[in-house]
């Protein structure tokens, strides 16, 4: 009897540690609120919103707001936190509970310069010089 009960213990531990998972998600947030978000080129909502994200790395946050704001284009890196290296990573995937990894991205948009039409027609003018000259 004594061994039925160790492969009942045994059996529901491994029961409960089938639970487990990670969940990560992403809140960004602007001033002024919303902006419209892309993340790595896709549209995600406007500030603040929150988002799951699947992977640990380099993302391209883009922020575009109307009302005179300019467009921020911008990197995030969402570094791994310690539970998530091998082979650490195992024991959170299996534990009973759900790690929750929260990243916070706070972005402060600038009120874009007023440029007078003289000044436009000079930039265009620098540009198409620019462009214009052979490559090297």
């Amino acid at each position: 009897m004594n061994g039925m009960n160790w492969r009942v213990g045994l059996t529901m531990a491994a029961l409960l540690a089938v639970g487990g998972c990670v969940e990560r998600k992403m809140t960004i947030t602007s001033e002024p609120p919303g902006a419209i978000v892309r993340v790595s080129n896709v549209e995600v909502g406007r500030t603040p919103l929150t988002i799951p994200f699947t992977w640990y790395g380099d993302y391209e946050i883009t922020l575009e707001r109307e009302g005179g704001y300019e467009a921020m284009r911008t990197h995030a890196d969402i570094n791994m936190p310690a539970y998530e290296y091998p082979p650490i990573d195992l024991m959170s995937e299996l534990a009973p509970w759900t790690y929750t990894d929260h990243r916070y991205l706070h972005f402060r948009l600038r009120k874009a310069e007023e440029v007078s039409d003289q000044e436009l027609i000079e930039r265009a003018q620098r540009y198409r010089t620019y462009t214009s000259r052979p490559a090297k």
